[in-house]
């Protein structure tokens, strides 16, 4: 299964998503990368505006981070939600969705979901606020190699108040990427430097939310 790939959740169950990207930093007046030259994309969809609002959730003794988990609220954008993500498996990462809900009370189902993680109760560890440009790669069929995105972020570690912004920006494998993603992965590298960006300072958003 390719990285935006959703499997189709029966009544009760989450959608489930593979999700292999990768990650870099760049200056706010940074030009976007050359993205119309990689391996296998013929187009670029029209650009996409998102606004993101993720809170996240973990124990008081971090348990799940701890584990390689993450545990998320999102509001905004095509895929808002409760996420799991889980741990680093080769070179990507599972993530469960279940809808929203009326509150921010955990669902019993998450709850349940992690409960061979910890048993501890859930609680706020930092907001991510993000202003999302998404732009669509596409091959000569329609098909999306990849999703490429241009983001603008706002972060606030809930345990001290700090608040932290960045600009990164993203590329996650799509349903038509190629079965070897090493060499459009080896462009897309090349692109980036190119064009001023560099590689990530931190391994996610919660991470350096947190000052990691």
């Amino acid at each position: 299964m390719s990285a935006t790939d959703h499997d189709p959740a029966a009544p009760g169950e989450p959608t489930r998503s593979l999700e292999i990207e990768l990650k870099f930093d760049a200056d706010d007046d940074t030009p976007l990368p050359d993205l119309a030259g990689l391996p296998g994309v013929a187009s670029l969809g029209a650009a996409e505006q998102r606004d993101l609002d993720a809170r996240y959730l973990d124990t008081a003794e971090f348990a799940l981070a701890g584990a390689g988990y993450a545990l998320r609220r999102r509001t905004g954008g095509g895929d808002a939600g409760w996420h799991i993500k889980g741990p680093r498996i080769g070179g990507g990462r599972v993530e469960l969705g279940w809808p929203l809900g009326d509150d921010d009370t955990v669902p019993a189902v998450i709850v349940a979901e992690l409960a061979a993680v910890t048993d501890a109760p859930f609680q706020p560890i930092a907001r991510i606020r993000n202003a999302r440009t998404a732009y669509a790669l596409l091959d000569a069929e329609g098909g999306q190699v990849a999703e490429f995105v241009d983001d603008r972020v706002t972060a606030t570690d809930e345990r001290t108040g700090v608040e932290r912004t960045w600009r990164e920006w993203e590329i996650e494998l799509g349903p038509a990427a190629p079965a070897d993603p090493r060499e459009f992965f080896a462009a897309v590298e090349h692109a980036v430097l190119a064009a001023g960006g560099r590689a990530a300072a931190s391994a996610s958003k919660l991470a350096r939310a947190l000052g990691y």
